[in-house]
């Protein structure tokens, strides 16, 4: 069984989550965390973790990027793994991640020389 890392935005019973598909670690295999399973298993998230609350005090936190990105670096593309509203271009992704599980048709992986690998200082 494969669990995923999905951060609820506002209210319960209302659709308004947010799926986490991948992360690149300073250090670490671009391809460890490159899919949701992929993500929650090296977390060590599971059902354990329904409605824990992300806190710093919980060990687990969203912050902010220093510098925002610019829109041309994002990918807006189709949901994937879904039977329902698949058209719906709802998935973003960092086009220079090598940590992306499934690239839009016709986005080629980018070569390790143009790749954005996560540094230390980017954590918080």
């Amino acid at each position: 069984m494969y669990y995923c890392i999905n951060i609820v935005t506002h209210r319960p019973n209302w659709a308004n989550g947010v799926l986490l598909r991948s992360i690149a670690m300073p250090g670490e295999s671009e391809r460890i965390a490159s899919g949701p399973g992929l993500l929650a298993n090296r977390f060590q998230i599971n059902d354990s973790h329904d409605s824990f609350a992300i806190s710093r005090e919980n060990g687990l936190w969203l912050t902010s990027k220093a510098n925002a990105l610019e829109s041309s670096e994002l990918v807006n593309t189709t949901r994937i793994g879904i039977s329902k509203a698949q058209d719906l271009p709802w998935r973003w992704y960092l086009k220079s991640s090598r940590s992306v599980s499934k690239r839009a048709k016709g986005d080629r992986l980018p070569p390790i020389s143009k790749a954005w690998f996560p540094k230390a200082s980017d954590g918080p």
